[in-house]
């Protein structure tokens, strides 16, 4: 096992450091590559949804991407990158197989005579949107586990919970939530804004 990831396997995965997951993939680590698809699945997974396509269409996604990291990884120069590229790669995918099922359909439709879209550049907002929910994920993954888990409950559920709720499943005072939350938050902030959230 690669002493880089015996230290780093105590954080969640999003808080991993690329650079050093990159290299132990590439010295041929099975450990770090479960760890690098684990830290970005829900970024490449994130692409094909915001195309509209279906489970089975976002798991052919993943797969392909996931293949495609697979055998670009040693031309990749710059760590860094790694979330980008495989945005890159998804969205790519994901227009390939929307294509394909509008190709389909206008088989079945007997429309022949409409023209080959051509493939579109990332739209800047999707990556944009993207890249910020992935520095969400990795911010919220170095919280520690109540205050993630607090955040979760006020924030990512629908419907939110109430304070009595939180306080009863986090085992504390519910005069203690929001001074708990406000820390969280700060916490949480603090951890963007070092990822390079504006």
């Amino acid at each position: 096992m690669s002493p880089v990831l015996t230290k780093a396997s105590k954080k969640p995965p999003a808080a991993w450091n690329d650079t050093k997951l990159v290299k132990a993939c590439l010295s041929g680590d099975e450990e770090a590559w479960s760890l690098l698809i684990d830290k970005y699945k829900a970024l490449i997974y994130s692409i094909p949804v915001k195309y509209g396509l279906s489970r089975e269409e976002a798991a052919d996604v993943f797969q392909a991407t996931c293949t495609e990291l697979l055998v670009r990884l040693p031309d990749l120069r710059e760590p860094r990158a790694l979330p980008k590229w495989l945005m890159q790669v998804a969205h790519h995918e994901s227009y390939r197989w929307k294509r394909q099922s509008q190709r389909t359909v206008s088989r079945d439709d007997e429309e022949t005579d409409l023209p080959e879209p051509a493939t579109p550049s990332i739209a800047e907002s999707l990556v944009q949107q993207t890249q910020e929910e992935q520095m969400l994920r990795e911010a919220m993954a170095v919280l520690k586990p109540q205050c993630r888990r607090l955040v979760e409950l006020l924030f990512f559920e629908t419907p939110s919970r109430s304070y009595t709720e939180v306080a009863a499943e986090l085992g504390l005072a519910v005069g203690s939530i929001g001074f708990t939350r406000q820390k969280c938050l700060e916490r949480l902030r603090g951890q963007l804004e070092e990822l390079g959230f504006n």
